[in-house]
C-alpha cells in the first residue's frame, strides 16, 4: 500500500509540474517569440508623456488610424477616445486580449479593433494615420513599405526612434518620448504621383 501511495503523489506532482510548465510555456512564448524574429520588437509600454505627444500630433486630424506594434493597446484607446475608429496590429495574443478588454473597460471597443497579425503581411493602404513604436533596424524597411502603401494625405508618426530616409516635418517631446511626424504628401513618391496626375486633370 505504502508504494502504491508512493506512485501515485509521484504521478500527482509530475502532472503538477508538467500543467505548471505548460502553462508558463504558453504566457511565455508570446513575449520571447518576437526576440527570435528577423527584426526583435520586444514590448515597451508607451508612457503617458508619449501617449501625450502621439495625441498633440493628430490634432485637427481625422479617418482612420492603425497602431503597428499596438501593445496593451494605450495608443488605439486614446485615440478612439478623441473620436478616431482605431486598429492596433499585435503578434502578441495575451496583449492583444487585455487590449480587447480595457477597451472594453473604457468604453471604446465599438471605435477599436485589434488584429493578431503580423506587421509585414498587413496593407495598411487604407489608414489616413499610422503610429509606429518601432526599434532601428525595422525602420528602413518600414519606411518602404509604408511610402509604396499609403495615399498622399497619410501621415505617420514615429515614436522612440525617427525613419532614417524622411525628414519630419513635426517633432515634440525630448528623449526618449520624442515623436516625430511625416505627411506622405511631403514624400517625394507622392510628389511624382499628383505630378503624373496634374496633366490628366488640366484636360
Amino acid at each position: 500500500e505504502a508504494g502504491s501511495q508512493r506512485r501515485v503523489w509521484g504521478l500527482m506532482v509530475t502532472a503538477g509540474v508538467g500543467g505548471t510548465l505548460v502553462a508558463l510555456y504558453a504566457v511565455v512564448t508570446p513575449f520571447v517569440t518576437p526576440a527570435l524574429r528577423r527584426v526583435c520588437l520586444p514590448f515597451a509600454p508607451a508612457s503617458s508623456t508619449q501617449i501625450q505627444n502621439v495625441l498633440k500630433m493628430l490634432e485637427h486630424r481625422s479617418g482612420s488610424l492603425v497602431d503597428i506594434g499596438s501593445g496593451d493597446g494605450r495608443i488605439v484607446i486614446a485615440a478612439a477616445k478623441r473620436g478616431f475608429k482605431a486598429v492596433g496590429y499585435e503578434l502578441n495574443p495575451w496583449l492583444v486580449w487585455y487590449s480587447r478588454y480595457r477597451a472594453w473597460r473604457d468604453g471604446v471597443h465599438q471605435s477599436t479593433k485589434f488584429y493578431i497579425s503580423d506587421l509585414w503581411k498587413v496593407s495598411f493602404s487604407h489608414y489616413t494615420n499610422v503610429v509606429v513604436f518601432g526599434v532601428p533596424q525595422m525602420m528602413p524597411e518600414l519606411e518602404k513599405k509604408l511610402e509604396e502603401e499609403l495615399e498622399c494625405n497619410a501621415r505617420i508618426i514615429a515614436c522612440r526612434f525617427p525613419f532614417p530616409c524622411w525628414v519630419p516635418d513635426h517633432t515634440t517631446g525630448e528623449g526618449i518620448d520624442t515623436v516625430w511626424a511625416y505627411d506622405m504628401k511631403h514624400s517625394r513618391g507622392c510628389e511624382t504621383k499628383i505630378s503624373e496626375i496634374t496633366p490628366e486633370t488640366e484636360l
